[in-house]
């Protein structure tokens, strides 16, 4: 990963003990953590770190364009480092969350939406990850 205090100062934030902890654990790892999971990751190496920190620190993070808020599974919000487009799937035994290339699939039908002016979609599958 690229200097993360370069990385932070270069999208407009201030590159802060806190915000340099929670933004090494969520841009270094491709689990689509929650709020709470970066902080339980970030803690370790910031012991004082706090849940509001880490809340305002991910909003900071989304608004700069360095993570994606991603509301995948129901009622829980993600963050997700990858800010390509893509797809996700979500294993339904591990509740783990996969990356789909973008063009692994192939969307059809929005001539028939008409009525919507739709600005972006992803599409998230549900089942279970087959092993190689």
């Amino acid at each position: 990963m690229a200097d993360i205090y370069e990385l932070l100062r270069s999208a407009g934030v201030k590159p802060t003990p806190q915000r340099v902890a929670v933004a090494r654990y969520v841009l270094g790892t491709t689990s689509h953590p929650t709020a709470d999971q970066v902080l339980a990751k970030a803690r370790r190496e910031c012991p004082t770190l706090s849940r509001a920190t880490v809340y305002n620190t991910l909003t900071r993070l989304a608004e700069h364009g360095l993570v994606r808020l991603q509301t995948i599974r129901e009622g829980v919000v993600v963050f997700d480092a990858n800010t390509e487009k893509h797809h996700h799937f979500i294993d339904d035994t591990t509740g783990k969350i996969y990356d789909v290339p973008w063009d692994a699939l192939s969307i059809s039908g929005e001539d028939r939406l008409q009525e919507y002016d739709i600005k972006e979609y992803q599409v998230v599958m549900r089942g279970r990850r087959r092993r190689p």
